[in-house]
């Protein structure tokens, strides 16, 4: 009869996977920390390019101006960034474009502050959004 023994140093093994665990650990944890700046920009370019979008529809049609709730172009480009701290700073210039018509320029920048200090990256990061949209005329032409 043939009997299958265990191999004589099987419980010797028990520190491997504390020691796989500290080498793997810190790389999961910087992995996390980019994933969470990842979506973090993100979200914070979205709500800055909406800013942006406000306050350029805000500034180049009056009629929006006049039944808009918000007094001013910096007020209805805020309007999305309720939940930024510091608040986003807005800039706007008026301009003709190649066409003759005159247009509106609204940019809306953030500093963003990342978890971690990035090699090439400087921090804090300036997220910038700029819309351009053509000012609607008063008197609509036929």
């Amino acid at each position: 009869m043939v009997s299958c023994s265990q191999p004589q140093n099987r419980g010797r093994r028990y520190g491997v996977a504390a020691v796989e665990t500290a080498f793997l650990l810190p790389l999961l944890a910087f992995l996390f920390a980019i994933a969470v700046d990842f979506a973090q920009i993100y979200f914070f370019s979205t709500t800055i390019m909406n800013c942006a979008r406000n306050g350029a529809v805000y500034a180049c049609d009056p009629v929006v101006a006049a039944q808009s709730p918000y007094t001013s172009l910096e007020q209805a480009a805020l309007a999305d960034a309720s939940s930024l701290s510091p608040q986003p700073t807005v800039t706007s210039a008026n301009g003709t474009d190649g066409d003759g018509q005159p247009y509106i320029e609204v940019t809306v920048s953030y500093p963003f502050q990342t978890l971690l200090p990035y090699p090439n990256i400087p921090n804090p990061y300036p997220i910038a959004r700029s819309e351009r949209m053509r000012v609607v005329p008063k008197v609509p032409t036929f």
